[in-house]
């Protein structure tokens, strides 16, 4: 592959619903531009982008792939990412290395929840995008219905650039607008035809309002609007350009990626109205304190920021990176300043797909990849050492769903640990993290369909098999009452004996344990109080009911007798471990369960549905807040017990619109119907 500078390259991620086309637009581009002599298809298994075993298996994808394309002088880099919500996060990775962005909307089913996510975050982080109405040679497509509904859900910034062309109800081609030409399709092979006299009009019309547009970009060329003068063709394309990038302006294009119809016009408004990667701005970072900035030129300090990880069993680690200042090439030294470590390049390389593509050098705002860094993490920072710099990392979605993981072989732990660390580097939106409490090993993320990609890449890639299952509750125990008690230990069996003898009392207290003592006369001679307290603290961790830890328990120590020669330490230990399970027992011993703050980001429409599941789930609603973009935030407690598949129902109950954040406040205690069947389950174990 040929180098290309900076104003030669375009970043473009491709965004939408599942299944909208995104993978067969890229394939598409791949074949108009004579890469492949065929087009490959999902349902086949053979596309570049999807790859892996899981995304052919499934027929979705599930990572990001880079696809770069090459037409007259200039690298259309296409990244590729998944449309299923689980995946999300490759979406966020890939938007950070885009300068652009391109929603794909599936004609047949009109605006999905794919589509808003896609629109929300590309409003909100001001991203250049196109918006591509795919598979338009479906049947009973209406063209003018959809773009209504667009312009009704996103505003009229929405603006078609391309308007269809039927042949005996079948979509052949495209007028093209802003060129003001018409093109019908046969595979590759396209022909310039007559406009349409019908469409003649409305391409005229959209036109005359995109002038209007276009004078708002300069002041100069308002007042020239506001003469009556009219625009050059230099002028119309840059006053695009500019609404395009300020995010005035989305064009949308009709196209079906199966029949390759509009993919050139496609690759045409990338080219002319999204930004090349010396266009988009300085980039801010951190030296040290200090706050620094660094333009996208090849002759600045060397910098990049590492987008994507990729583990690969026979290849090793993959790092894909967008080179943000400076060039780097193959002999380059690097140094990664969030490990603050240097780094060895393991050659360099450009990706389409799983294929690699030896390339010397990659400039300023160009992808790439290189293999077997060592300390390098999706989000870290690679540059020359003598000008460090340090992006900000990519902010990703916390987990929402935890199972737990457990080897179907004895023996495999380890390798299940060591092999799940290798799969975080790939997936940062995915979690490890043992549960020192349950001693069980739990997997985090988006949902049901990441998990069940991981455990079958663990099989697949590292050869481990596991069961998943639901993930233990740290339940607690305590008393609501007091007792005195006492706990006598006395052994005699020829030799030494063993003679304890305690009294204590056991009450409620807002710490977790106090210990204290009120013995008068040497009851309990001082050398043996210590050995009492330790007998007693190490019963804390397994409780008289169902065995889970105890806390907020005091114990004091207020009388009891000795032996000369019998008692020691051992002996008052013992003795207090009894009188720790009489008082625990006498004290009104109660079960106590973990309560969640759940902080709920939805659409107005399903309050009452979320308040409603909230309630079964004996949960309470501590209050609601209105959002900026229309959204309510609802707040609400709940006990842990019941929020293991909530990201699950969430995601059913809101078509997947709704998202949440939790996290540990307190323990209550758990209700007596409740409390006794978790003592049985318990006592089973």
């Amino acid at each position: 592959m040929k180098e290309y500078q900076t104003g030669q390259v375009r970043n473009i991620a491709l965004i939408g619903h599942g299944s909208s086309g995104k993978t067969t637009i890229s394939e598409a581009a791949l074949y108009v531009t004579d890469v492949t002599k065929r087009q490959g298809r999902t349902d086949d298994g053979n596309t570049a982008s999807d790859f892996d075993k899981e995304e052919i298996s499934r027929k979705i994808s599930i990572g990001t792939s880079v696809i770069p394309i090459e037409l007259k002088d200039i690298k259309y880099n296409f990244l590729d990412t998944p449309g299923y919500f689980d995946f999300i996060g490759e979406m966020y990775g890939a938007l950070r290395a885009a300068d652009g962005a391109v929603i794909v909307i599936d004609a047949s089913s009109g605006i999905e929840v794919g589509t808003e996510k896609a629109w929300q975050y590309t409003q909100k982080n001001k991203v250049p995008t196109i918006m591509f109405m795919n598979k338009m040679d479906k049947e009973n497509i209406n063209f003018e219905k959809l773009l209504s509904d667009i312009k009704d859900k996103f505003g009229e910034k929405v603006v078609p650039f391309g308007l269809p062309i039927y042949r005996s109800d079948d979509f052949k081609g495209v007028v093209d607008v802003i060129d003001k030409i018409a093109k019908e399709y046969n595979g590759r092979e396209v022909k310039t035809v007559d406009i349409p006299s019908e469409l003649q009009s409305e391409m005229n019309s959209i036109n005359d309002d995109l002038i209007e547009k276009i004078a708002e970009t300069d002041e100069a060329l308002m007042e020239k609007y506001f003469d009556g003068e009219s625009f050059t063709e230099e002028e119309i394309r840059k006053g695009l350009k500019i609404a395009v990038k300020n995010g005035d302006l989305v064009p949308l294009i009709p196209g079906s990626a199966d029949k390759d119809i509009s993919i050139d016009l496609l690759l045409n408004l990338i080219e002319r109205y999204i930004p090349a990667p010396n266009e988009v701005g300085e980039y801010k970072g951190m030296s040290g304190e200090k706050e620094m900035s660094r333009k996208v030129d090849s002759k600045e300090p060397f910098s990049a920021l590492v987008f994507k990880t990729i583990v690969d069993p026979f290849v090793g680690k993959l790092s894909v990176f967008k080179v943000i200042s400076g060039k780097i090439t193959k002999d380059k030294e690097i140094f990664n300043s969030n490990k603050d470590s240097a780094e060895k390049l393991g050659g360099l390389f450009a990706l389409r797909g799983k294929t690699q593509l030896e390339v010397s050098e990659i400039d300023a705002g160009d992808i790439g990849a290189t293999s077997k860094l060592q300390f390098t993490q999706t989000g870290d920072t690679l540059c020359d050492k003598s000008n460090p710099i340090q992006y900000e990392k990519i902010q990703y979605p916390e987990p929402c769903l935890f199972m737990a993981v457990e080897p179907k072989t004895k023996g495999d732990e380890e390798k299940i640990g060591s092999s799940l660390q290798r799969l975080t580097e790939e997936d940062p939106t995915f979690v490890l993290n043992r549960n020192k409490e349950t001693k069980q090993l739990l997997i985090g993320g988006q949902g049901n369909m990441q998990l069940s990609v991981i455990v079958n890449k663990l099989k697949n890639t590292f050869g481990v098999d596991v069961n998943m299952a639901d993930p233990k509750i740290a339940y607690r125990e305590t008393i609501k009452g007091t007792s005195s008690v006492q706990g006598k230990h006395k052994k005699q069996s020829g030799g030494a004996g063993q003679y304890g003898d305690v009294h204590v009392r056991f009450e409620p207290t807002e710490e977790e344990f106090i210990f204290d003592e009120e013995v008068f006369g040497g009851a309990v001679p001082r050398q043996y109080i210590p050995a009492v307290e330790k007998g007693l603290r190490e019963c804390l961790d397994k409780g008289v009911l169902a065995g889970y830890p105890v806390v907020n328990v005091k114990a004091v120590l207020f009388d009891g007798s000795y032996h000369p020669v019998d008692s020691n330490e051992m002996a008052f230990k013992i003795a207090a471990s009894i009188a720790f399970k009489k008082g625990m027992e006498a004290a009104n011993p109660v079960l106590l369960e973990p309560i969640m703050r759940v902080e709920i980001l939805i659409p107005d429409a399903y309050m009452g549905d979320i308040m409603g599941d909230m309630n079964k789930r004996r949960g309470k609603i501590l209050g609601m807040e209105q959002q900026e973009d229309g959204m309510q935030l609802v707040i609400a407690e709940a006990p842990q017990a019941e929020l293991f598949k909530y990201a699950i129902d969430l995601r059913s109950m809101t078509q997947a619109r709704g998202s949440f954040t939790m996290h540990f406040v307190r323990y209550e205690e758990v209700p007596a119907n409740i409390s006794q069947k978790i003592i049985e389950e318990s006592k089973k174990d």
